[in-house]
């Protein structure tokens, strides 16, 4: 074999490598955002503070004691603690989506949910670059008209204004919104 056959077959074998180790990570992640690990939507310590005591819980809910503690030993986990029962408190849920080759992306799903059903909606994105941060406005813009009046239960986009990445990971959100949304 040449020198040049060699070198070739040692970047296909490197190229390969590098493909299998980056196949895994640019899975999709979503978690509640109501612990210290929460995302930074541009808001103040202070104020997402005081919203992450009232979020992921529905108002006047106190069937927990009146504990909004979760148990959250794995800030990157994909779910909730909770189960998905199908049956879904009124409330306001707000969850941290993460995605990208390496989860350089992330966006803050903001939803209220009134009679089993998504009245409201807000998109806030954390781009890594200037082509993400283009797909998560006109994700951010085209969502509500998809999901707003929809049942929670089920509800999933399909790729919304070219953004394929966001809208995995809004659907994992999803997932993670109807956890903790979910009379148990």
């Amino acid at each position: 074999m040449s020198t040049a056959q060699s070198n070739a077959v040692k970047v296909i074998a490197l190229s390969a490598a590098s493909i299998a180790l980056l196949s895994a990570c640019g899975e999709p992640k979503a978690t509640p955002m109501d612990d210290e690990y929460a995302g930074n939507s541009g808001e103040s310590v202070q104020s997402q503070e005081e919203k992450s005591k009232t979020d992921g819980k529905a108002a006047g809910d106190t069937a927990d004691g009146g504990d909004a503690t979760k148990n959250r030993d794995d800030a990157n986990s994909a779910t909730s603690d909770k189960q998905d029962t199908g049956n879904y408190a009124d409330g306001d849920y707000s969850i941290n989506g993460q995605y990208g080759p390496v989860g350089e992306d992330t966006i803050d799903v903001h939803l209220t949910v009134k009679d089993q059903n998504v009245t409201a909606v807000e998109i806030v994105g954390h781009p890594f670059t200037s082509i993400s941060k283009k797909h998560q406005n006109d994700f951010a813009k085209a969502v509500p008209d998809a999901v707003v009046g929809k049942p929670l239960k089920d509800l999933k986009v399909d790729k919304l204004a070219g953004a394929s990445w966001t809208s995995e990971a809004f659907n994992k959100a999803l997932e993670v919104a109807r956890q903790e949304a979910s009379i148990q």
